[in-house]
């Protein structure tokens, strides 16, 4: 029954989906799982999601813009970001509105054409400034329940891929991608 609400979430929001101009993703338990591993040196390691990764650089050849939004810092972040090309990754911001909405006015991108993945409480606060408030499968449970849709997938374990793939469906990309498949190219 889960799934079938789920699902009929999703139905919804495809228009929505379909006419996205800009994916701003939380970091700690979206693109990760959200644990903080720290080396016998005391850097922090994170551990993100490869196929996350390839669903980001989908979207980014299909025209999206891409943000990492994150409260936290340490570098594993701006490395991630470096390595995928993501050219707007705020980190330490403790007061995510603010960020998001300058981030939207740098872009030219109206709040109906933005989206936001997020999974804790502190991501509540982008609600009113975005047109989908969206939460993998093992956010907080107010985040789930005020959420637009939430995704199958958890945090750092796919969720990333899945709302990749489901914005790709919405725009009509993803049968070809699905059919032959991808290849990185400098065109």
């Amino acid at each position: 029954m889960q799934h079938l609400l789920r699902e009929w979430q999703w139905h919804r929001q495809r228009q929505r989906l379909a006419t996205l101009q800009l994916l701003v993703l939380d970091v700690d338990g979206v693109l990760t799982d959200g644990g903080l591993w720290f080396n016998p040196d005391g850097q922090l390691q994170k551990r993100f999601d490869v196929r996350d990764g390839l669903g980001l650089r989908l979207l980014q050849k299909a025209s999206l813009h891409l943000a990492f939004l994150s409260g936290g810092q340490g570098g594993a972040t701006e490395v991630r970001a470096r390595q995928l090309g993501i050219k707007h990754c705020l980190v330490g911001i403790k007061d995510k509105p603010p960020a998001l909405a300058a981030l939207r006015q740098e872009l030219g991108v109206s709040q109906s054409r933005t989206a936001f993945l997020g999974d804790d409480l502190n991501d509540l606060a982008v609600r009113g400034h975005v047109g989908l408030l969206l939460a993998p499968n093992d956010a907080c449970r107010p985040l789930r329940q005020q959420a637009d849709a939430v995704l199958q997938s958890r945090g750092g374990h796919g969720a990333v891929r899945e709302l990749a793939e489901r914005i790709l469906q919405a725009r009509g990309d993803w049968e070809a991608l699905r059919r032959h498949g991808w290849r990185d190219r400098n065109d």
